[in-house]
């Protein structure tokens, strides 16, 4: 089951399927059934909702009432009430309102890329972890966003991505940050992960007109199987629109 409907399991499908698989081999690691995870700028649930039908516990920390109320809501939808517990805080405040050493999991999807110190966040993130205890880290890749601005015609804004510090093609450019494939391995090596794996997300889906997904009889589908079957590829990392890591704390 992928945690969002079927348009939308086209950037979230190959992340879901790490996390699902993830969250199961360490369960049965610790021959724990229940889990606690911890979802920072997991907004309104797309992954803890998910999450918390697999049975764990998972605490969402979110810097906005209205996506933990949207978050709240769904989880009553869903009837994991009891399994989800709402936050409100950032990175920065993650101390003052989570345990350290108290998670076996942790979800950082599309965090590092607008914090003010990506280091520091990762390093607060992982002190609230059990030793062994897992990451999940998505973020945006500098590389992808190259070949999407050149295949877009903006070939000056492909080469300025290419060689800002930050990975932004200009001033109009909505993500604050990206970050190569090697940045996100020295970042969690620093914060003292050891990774296990690396997937490309959305490899092709961003790439790809969305008339001809939506409108195309089996398209969309066939194209979610090409996503999964690249993603682990590290031909195709360079070009994917995210990096998604998967890595343990030593």
């Amino acid at each position: 089951m992928y945690p969002t409907r079927p348009r939308s399991a086209l950037r979230t499908a190959v992340v879901w399927e790490v996390v699902r698989a993830a969250l199961e081999r360490r369960s049965a690691e610790l021959d724990q059934p229940v889990l606690d995870v911890l979802d920072t700028g997991g907004g309104t649930g797309n992954f803890a909702v998910p999450v918390a039908r697999l049975g764990h516990r998972v605490t969402v920390v979110d810097p906005s009432p209205d996506a933990l109320f949207a978050l709240e809501r769904r989880a009553a939808e869903a009837g994991v009430t009891e399994l989800v517990r709402a936050v409100q805080g950032d990175t920065q405040t993650l101390p003052e309102v989570v345990a350290p050493a108290s998670v076996d999991a942790v979800l950082c999807h599309g965090v590092l890329e607008v914090v003010d110190d990506p280091a520091e966040a990762l390093s607060h993130l992982t002190a609230t972890l059990h030793k062994g205890g897992l990451v999940s880290l998505l973020a945006a890749n500098r590389t992808g966003a190259v070949l999407a601005r050149a295949l877009a015609g903006h070939f000056e804004e492909a080469r300025t991505v290419l060689d800002a510090p930050d990975g932004r093609w200009g001033t109009g450019d909505p993500m604050p940050r990206r970050f190569t494939g090697a940045e996100l391995h020295a970042l969690a090596a620093a914060a003292g992960l050891t990774v296990a794996s690396v997937h490309g997300v959305r490899v092709f889906a961003d790439l790809v007109p969305g008339v001809l997904v939506d409108t195309e009889p089996g398209a969309m589908e066939a194209l979610l199987k090409l996503e999964e079957a690249v993603a682990a590829q590290p031909a195709f990392h360079a070009v994917a629109t995210q990096l998604h890591l998967l890595a343990a704390l030593g």
